[in-house]
């Protein structure tokens, strides 16, 4: 189709020539003498360009025709004429967007030139906005929901799906910052976003509950991508946010729910840890996980850590007991370059590496006096101060804190603060041992042969019927991690389909009567009892526990057996 090119002046021969010119070289050819019948035609017939005098004979002029062209955002190349140049309409004309400016009497080398320029540029717009169209076509179609922002977080644009999903019309809150915006949810969003923009790292299919006050349970995948100018430099991102509310329905019921994030197991008492940890997560109460070594205290934190709002943000783990009380301190709180010999530098502590995010104190049981009164006045007044400096940090930080330890007896001996003690223990998870929750073992062997099988590329189907006899029978003084060790050991040496009795350590083989646990051999007994002794230093109550007894069974057996500590 030929292009459409309208010209307007107000002199007869100017338009002749013009129309002579152009229609000579194929082009279609429409011409106006003045502002309302020109306005007509492109209303009509929207030409490809427009060639305007500046001045007509109507009170409007060709600048009020460039005016209107630009008003109704036709994209459509405008290219003024007058005989009367001078920089005052140059200006004018240039400022209200005009293409180009020719100089009458026009040559005809240099029309030739400016309309094929012009009509190039059109090409372009064209392409340009039907690209435009197509995108905004896609965007608007989307399921997902899509957010972009600039660097400073304030809302570029939003679609459809985000008033649907987010239960919010982000489209009236354009231009404002994303954390500005009255979401009525956890806005686990927020840290995504914030984790995106700060680290420059794209982040893939990130799950959140919503914790949404009138989408109860909505749970949905985060996307982030960065978005860089031309000089490659970060200049925003787009976030991407699909519902999958239904499918996590799903997976609930599919599951039975035997799986909370890592934690496996369907008996009652862990239904009971599972239900606690959802109601916990999204509260920013201190939190205290108490359970034998193994038992999953460190899982346990990390489900609370990563179905909560802060799950965007870091979690950090320190493991109190691995270190001396000063360089706890330092490890904790940080400190500044000559606090001490050996500070070459200055250092940022747990607790600063964590803000925003949630700190893990493991075996937290095992601290100094002096560190607990520290930890008291950060809990206290959410502040501490880095080692060698004076001045107070101002912290946001969720704290869970885990041991093995019986801290009430701790109080009770004058070794742990009572009011730490209480700071602590707002509410407590207790991880019941495997011991506890045998029934579980079956789905532990599935989940834990799923795991090996991935990463010693095998294809062990399970267990024998043996193997997992022996397993419901041993008393797992190292509870969940002395079973996953256990099968990582039985699949190094296995090389059938099916784990047998000679795959299992040691320990489990020689402490085990298979056949009849209840009439085992009095030496299995005292093998499993003094094993036990040794392992809890000859605390008696622990080991007790380890062993599923009772603390005056133990005290008889002992008497029984005439154990004594070497």
């Amino acid at each position: 189709m030929r292009p459409k090119i309208l010209i307007i002046d107000d002199e007869e021969s100017v338009l002749l020539f013009m129309k002579t010119l152009l229609s000579g070289r194929g082009y279609n050819v429409l011409s106006a003498r003045d502002y309302f019948p020109a306005i007509e035609i492109i209303s009509k017939l929207e030409p490809d360009l427009i060639i305007s005098d500046i001045f007509l004979k109507d009170d409007q002029n060709g600048i009020d025709i460039l005016a209107d062209v630009k008003k109704r955002n036709l994209g459509i190349p405008v290219i003024m004429m007058t005989a009367e140049p001078g920089i005052d309409t140059a200006v004018e004309a240039v400022r209200m967007g005009a293409f180009d400016y020719l100089t009458k009497p026009v040559r005809q080398e240099t029309l030739l030139r400016a309309v094929d320029h012009g009509l190039n540029l059109k090409v372009l717009m064209d392409e340009k906005e039907n690209y435009r169209q197509t995108l905004d076509a896609i965007f608007t179609s989307l399921m997902d929901g899509v957010i972009t922002v600039d660097i400073e977080m304030r809302v570029i644009a939003a679609n459809d799906a985000v008033n649907e999903i987010c239960g919010l019309p982000v489209l009236n809150n354009i231009g404002k910052k994303f954390d500005e915006i009255p979401f009525s949810c956890g806005k686990s969003c927020l840290n995504v976003l914030k984790k995106n923009l700060e680290e420059n790292d794209n982040i893939r299919e990130y799950r959140v509950e919503c914790r949404h006050h009138t989408k109860p349970g909505q749970v949905v995948l985060l996307s982030c991508s960065s978005l860089k100018n031309q000089n490659g430099k970060l200049s925003g991102t787009v976030l991407a946010v699909r519902d999958i509310t239904r499918v996590a329905e799903l997976e609930k019921e599919i599951k039975g729910r035997y799986q909370f994030h890592n934690l496996v197991g369907k008996n009652e008492k862990m239904i009971k840890v599972y239900s606690l940890l959802e109601n916990l997560a999204e509260y920013d109460t201190t939190v205290l996980i108490t359970g034998q070594s193994g038992t999953g205290k460190e899982l346990a934190a990390r489900a609370l850590h990563y179905g909560s709002p802060r799950s965007g943000r870091p979690l950090v783990n320190i493991n109190c007991s691995a270190l001396a009380e000063n360089l706890l301190e330092s490890e904790l709180f940080g400190h500044v370059k000559g606090a001490f010999t050996g500070a070459v530098r200055d250092k940022q502590g747990r607790f600063q590496k964590a803000d925003g995010g949630t700190l893990l104190l493991d075996e937290i049981g095992d601290i100094s006096t002096s560190i607990q009164l520290k930890l008291l006045r950060v809990l206290q007044e959410k502040e501490f101060e880095r080692v060698g400096e004076p001045d107070p940090v101002k912290i946001d930080v969720k704290i869970i804190a885990a041991t093995n330890r019986n801290l009430k007896e701790k109080v009770r001996l004058g070794e742990f603060r009572e009011d730490l003690f209480y700071r602590l223990k707002v509410v407590e998870v207790k991880m019941p041992s495997l011991k506890k929750r045998l029934d579980d073992i079956p789905l532990l062997i599935n989940h834990f042969c799923d795991k090996f099988n991935k990463r010693f590329k095998k294809t062990i189907n399970g267990v024998s019927d043996e193997v997992l006899s022996a397993f419901m029978q041993y008393f797992w003084p190292g509870n969940v991690r002395e079973l996953e060790h256990a099968l990582e050991h039985a699949f190094i040496l296995c090389h059938d389909r099916v784990i047998t009795l000679e795959n299992l350590p040691s320990e489990i083989r020689e402490y085990i009567d298979i056949e009849h646990s209840e009439y085992m051999p009095m030496a299995n007994k005292l093998e499993q009892i003094s094993s036990a002794l040794k392992m809890t230093d000859w605390n008696k109550a622990k080991a007790a526990r380890l062993l599923d007894m009772s603390r005056q069974t133990i005290y008889r057996k002992i008497k029984e057996y005439n154990l004594v500590k070497h």
